[in-house]
C-alpha cells in the first residue's frame, strides 16, 4: 500500500545510486510512492495520422522513406543542423534535427523510418525531435513527458518508473469503495497509475485520468467533510434558541423587504443557530446584495436570545459605516451595539469593555482591536468576520476563542466561483445571495481606448459639477520601466495641472501609513476630496454612496474579479453611476476581459470566467491556503466530478458506520496516513 511503498527509497531500485537520488529528490522524489506517483503532464502523440487532419504546429509522427543523403551544417557555438528529405503520406517532407548531429550515420538513404516531431504546414517540413529506423512499434503509441530538473532527462525517470512498477506495482493497494468504482464504472488504482505512466491508446489515458480525477477529489473531500463534522458535532457548541415570531416581526419592520435570496440564507442560518450544531458557515453576496442586514437579523436573534455578537471587518472606517446601519437597525428594539477600533480609548474604552464584560451590549464592532487580551465578553454566542481573507488564520481565531464555540458566520464580497468555494472552503456550509434588490441601478460600464483620456477626464468633470465624487484606479504607484502603464503619481500630478485648485484630487497608495489611509479615506467619505486616485487598496471594505464613478486605467492589468470589485465600490446611492475601463489590450485574453466586463454585472458570471481565464492558482493569489495542488485533477475543467466527490464524501463521513465497516479499511488507512483523522486543524 502507499504507506509500504512510501517507506522504500529510491536506492532500492537498480542503478539508482545516492548522486541519482539526489537528482531525484530536487524535484520531490524519494520513495518509490513518490515516482509512482509522479505523474507526466503531458503526453507526445505517436500515432500515424493523415496528414490533411494534422494542424499547423501540432506535432505528428509519420513513417515513410529517406530520399536524400542528409546533410549536417553547423552555426553558431556547438549548434548543428540535419536536414534531409522523406516521402511519406504521398508528399515529400523536410525533416530537420538540431543538435542530434550523430544521426547522420543511422539515417541511409532509401530505408524506412519513423520521425516525430512539430509539424510546419505551410512548408511541408517536421522539426523533429524523435528517429526510429524502421516503423514504430504500434503499442508505443504515447510517451509520457515530466517535469525535469537538473539532469535528469525524461528516458531516465521513465526507465526507473517503468522498473518501479514491475516490481512494486503489485503493492498498490485499491482505497476507493467497491460501491463507488461500480456506480462509476471505475478501473482498478493499479491500472490506472500503470495506464497514466505507460498508456497504449487515448481510450486507457482517459480511463485512467477519470479514475485518478475521482480519488484525489474523493480524498481532499474526505478531509473537508471530516473538518466539517468536527465542526458541527463539536461538544459545548451553542443552540441559540431564538422566538420565530419575534424575528420575524424585526424582519417586517426592515424598510425595505427581503430578497429570494437573502430568505433563503436567513433560513439557513437561523436553522445553523437554532441547532445544537456548531454553525461554520460562509456567507457569499455580490457588492451591494444585502449582507449587513443578513448579519443584523442573526444578530437580532443572538440577542433576543441572551446572546452577544461580534463582527470583525478590516478597516475603521469600514467598522464605523457597519456600527452606523446596525445602530439604525437594531437599537430601535433595544438592543445595544459598541464600536470598538484603535481610535476608541481612555475612559470611553474602558466604560464600553465593562459593559461588555456585564453582558449589557449586545453587538460589538471592530477592527482586529477586538481579539485583544481585555475584551472579554460575558456570554458570546455568534462570530461575524466580514471580508475574512483579509484577516490571518489565528486573528480569526483568538475571536472565535472569545466565546464557547459560538457560532461562525464568514462573510465576503469577493464572488467564489463555485468549484472554488467548495474546495477551499469545503469545511463550511455556503450560502450565496446571488440576487440584488429591487430597484437597484445597473452600473453602466465603458471600454474605451488610451486616447479618449481627455474625453473621461471630461466626463469626470460633468459627474463632480453635479455634486459627485470619482474614483481612479491605477496599476503601479510610480513610473516603472518594466511595465509601460499609467500610475497613481502621474495621473494625480496631471489633475492637479488640469483643475488648478477648481477640484480636489487625493492620491493614496499602499506606501501610506494605515493611519493615512484611514485619513483619506475619511475625507473622501466626507466629501471633501472630489477625486480619489488609488492603486487598489481601495478594493475592499469602502461605502461612499455619493461616488458615482470609477475609472480604471491600464484595466487590463488587473484580473475580472478585481475589476468586478473595484466597479462595486460605486453605484451604492441612488444616481446612476459609470465605470470607465481605459485600456489598449495587446492578447485576446485582455480584449476579451474588457468585453466581458462591459456585457454583465454579475459577480458570479464574472468569477467563472475568470477561473476560466486565469485557472485556480491566480483567483486567490499565488500558494494562497486552502487550494490543494492535485497531480491530475483540475477543479475548472473536473467540476461534475468534484461535485460528485464532495457528495460521496460527505455520504461516507457523515455515515455511523464507516470508521468500523471492513470495506472502508483501505481508504481509512490511506487517510489515516494522510493526518485526515487528527482533530487539529489550523483555521
Amino acid at each position: 500500500m502507499a504507506n509500504n511503498l512510501n517507506s522504500l527509497p529510491l536506492t532500492t531500485l537498480k542503478g539508482i545510486g545516492e548522486e541519482m537520488a539526489k537528482a531525484f529528490k530536487e524535484l520531490g522524489i524519494e520513495t518509490i510512492y513518490d515516482l509512482l506517483w509522479n505523474f507526466p503532464y503531458r503526453y507526445e502523440d505517436y500515432r500515424m495520422r493523415d496528414l490533411t487532419e494534422v494542424e499547423n504546429g501540432e506535432r505528428i509522427t509519420v513513417f515513410g522513406e529517406v530520399l536524400t543523403e542528409p546533410t549536417v551544417s553547423y552555426y553558431g557555438r556547438k549548434k548543428s543542423k540535419l536536414s534531409f528529405r522523406l516521402s511519406a503520406n504521398g508528399q515529400v517532407l523536410k525533416i530537420d534535427f538540431f543538435n542530434q548531429p550523430y544521426l547522420k550515420n543511422k539515417v541511409e538513404l532509401n530505408s524506412e523510418v519513423t520521425i516525430s516531431g512539430k509539424w510546419d504546414r505551410n512548408r511541408a517540413q517536421i522539426t523533429a525531435s524523435k528517429f526510429h529506423a524502421g516503423l514504430k512499434a504500434q503499442e508505443e503509441n504515447f510517451e509520457g513527458v515530466y517535469r525535469l530538473k537538473g539532469n535528469l532527462r525524461n528516458k531516465t525517470i521513465l526507465k526507473y518508473t517503468k522498473q518501479a512498477f514491475e516490481l512494486y506495482g503489485n503493492q498498490i493497494e485499491e482505497v476507493i469503495p467497491e460501491e463507488f468504482l461500480q456506480k462509476y464504472k471505475l478501473i482498478s488504482r493499479v491500472d490506472a497509475v500503470k495506464r497514466l505512466h505507460f498508456p497504449k491508446s487515448e481510450m486507457e489515458l482517459k480511463q485512467a485520468r477519470r479514475r485518478m480525477v475521482y480519488e484525489e477529489f474523493l480524498l481532499f473531500q474526505m478531509k473537508m467533510q471530516f473538518f466539517r463534522k468536527i465542526e458541527r458535532e463539536r461538544s459545548g457548541g451553542v443552540s441559540i434558541d431564538y422566538d420565530v415570531k419575534e424575528l420575524r416581526g424585526y424582519i417586517d419592520s426592515l424598510p425595505f423587504p427581503l430578497t429570494n435570496a437573502q430568505k433563503r440564507v436567513v433560513n439557513e442560518i437561523s436553522g445553523d443557530m437554532k441547532s445544537h450544531f456548531h454553525m461554520n458557515r460562509l456567507l457569499q453576496g455580490d457588492v451591494g446584495s444585502g449582507k449587513t442586514v443578513v448579519a443584523s437579523i442573526a444578530m437580532f436573534a443572538a440577542a433576543t436570545s441572551g446572546f452577544q455578537s461580534a463582527l470583525m471587518v478590516p478597516t475603521e472606517i469600514l467598522a464605523e459605516q457597519h456600527a452606523d446601519s446596525l445602530f439604525e437597525l437594531l437599537e430601535p428594539f433595544g438592543i445595544t451595539v459598541g464600536l470598538l477600533t484603535s481610535s476608541v480609548k481612555g475612559k470611553k474604552r474602558r466604560e464600553l469593555l465593562a459593559m461588555l464584560e456585564a453582558g449589557e451590549l449586545d453587538v460589538l464592532i471592530g477592527t482586529h482591536a477586538l481579539i485583544q487580551d481585555d475584551v472579554v465578553f460575558k456570554r458570546l454566542g455568534l462570530v461575524i468576520t466580514d471580508e475574512q481573507h483579509r484577516f490571518g488564520v489565528n486573528q480569526r481565531r483568538f475571536l472565535r476563542e472569545k466565546g464557547e464555540y459560538p457560532d461562525v458566520l464568514f462573510m465576503t464580497a469577493t464572488p467564489i466561483p463555485r468549484t472554488l468555494a467548495i474546495t477551499a472552503f469545503g469545511e463550511m456550509d455556503v450560502s450565496i445571495i446571488d440576487e440584488l434588490p429591487a430597484g437597484r441601478k445597473e452600473i453602466e460600464t465603458f471600454w474605451v481606448k488610451h486616447e479618449m483620456l481627455d474625453r473621461v477626464i471630461s466626463f469626470m468633470e460633468k459627474e463632480i459639477e453635479q455634486g459627485r465624487q470619482v474614483y481612479v484606479i491605477c496599476p503601479l504607484i510610480e513610473e516603472s520601466e518594466k511595465l509601460d502603464v499609467q500610475n497613481a503619481v502621474d495621473f494625480y500630478n496631471i489633475l492637479l495641472g488640469k483643475w488648478k485648485g477648481k477640484y480636489t484630487p487625493g492620491l493614496m497608495h499602499g506606501r501610506l501609513l494605515p493611519t493615512e489611509k484611514e485619513e483619506l479615506m475619511r475625507e473622501f467619505n466626507d466629501g471633501k476630496i472630489d477625486c480619489l486616485v488609488s492603486t487598489t487598496v481601495v478594493e475592499v471594505g469602502v461605502n461612499v454612496p455619493n461616488a458615482t464613478m470609477m475609472v480604471i486605467y491600464d484595466a487590463d492589468r488587473f484580473g475580472l474579479s478585481q475589476l468586478h470589485q473595484l466597479r462595486g465600490r460605486v453605484g451604492r446611492g441612488s444616481h446612476q453611476s459609470y465605470c470607465i475601463l481605459i485600456a489598449d489590450p495587446k492578447t485576446e485574453v485582455g480584449k476579451e476581459r474588457m468585453t466581458i466586463m462591459t456585457e454583465t454585472n454579475d459577480g458570479f458570471a464574472l468569477s467563472e470566467r475568470d477561473l476560466e481565464l486565469r485557472g485556480p492558482g491566480d483567483f486567490f493569489g499565488k500558494k494562497q491556503s486552502g487550494i490543494p495542488e492535485f497531480k491530475v485533477a483540475d477543479m475548472v475543467h473536473d467540476y461534475r466530478v468534484l461535485e460528485l466527490a464532495r457528495q460521496d464524501a460527505a455520504k461516507l463521513i457523515f455515515e455511523e458506520d464507516f470508521m468500523n465497516e471492513p470495506r472502508y479499511k483501505q481508504l481509512r488507512n490511506l487517510l489515516e496516513s494522510l493526518g485526515v483523522f487528527s482533530e487539529e486543524k489550523l483555521d
